[in-house]
């Protein structure tokens, strides 16, 4: 049956059999993603991608919109972490005044999304109603380097 129908679409189908079941498949996986909202354009308004952004002292990001509660952890090259929250818009993160330590700072930035999932296993605290859904979670992770005490783009080094 979906053979039928998907030809009657102008699918094409390769002559292996596997290669046929593999066509029909990614097709009709397709039909069920637009058939439940999971269209590419949806889902691309529905993620979330900060962009990295720096001057010479400061980090932040860029494409913010839908995250709030923020934290974002950096740790240097000697291993001093530093913390930096914002309940709304980016966290920014700022080189010491003074000496600054060269080389690779490592950072994870989480935040919360305006997207709700829902608590599969609800933790009654006795206070009331346990809470039935939360506000998913954003994780990301990168880094940034520091040479001559502020932070640079380093050039990319291609082997030919």
């Amino acid at each position: 049956m979906p053979r039928f129908f998907l030809s009657r679409l102008g699918v094409r189908f390769p002559h292996h059999p596997i290669a046929t079941e593999a066509v029909t498949a990614l097709v009709l996986t397709g039909f069920l993603a637009l058939g439940f909202g999971f269209a590419p354009g949806n889902a691309a308004a529905a993620t979330v991608d900060p962009v990295q952004q720096h001057n010479s002292n400061a980090l932040w990001f860029e494409n913010w919109i839908g995250l709030g509660n923020a934290t974002l952890v950096v740790s240097g090259p000697d291993g001093k972490v530093s913390q930096v929250f914002a309940k709304e818009g980016t966290p920014v993160f700022e080189l010491g005044r003074g000496e600054v330590l060269d080389g690779i700072y490592r950072y994870e930035l989480k935040a919360a999304t305006e997207e709700t999932v829902k608590i599969v296993n609800p933790i009654d605290n006795g206070r009331g109603d346990p809470a039935t859904s939360r506000q998913a979670p954003f994780y990301m992770n990168g880094s940034f380097t520091v040479s001559r005490g502020v932070i640079i783009t380093p050039n990319e080094i291609r082997e030919e």
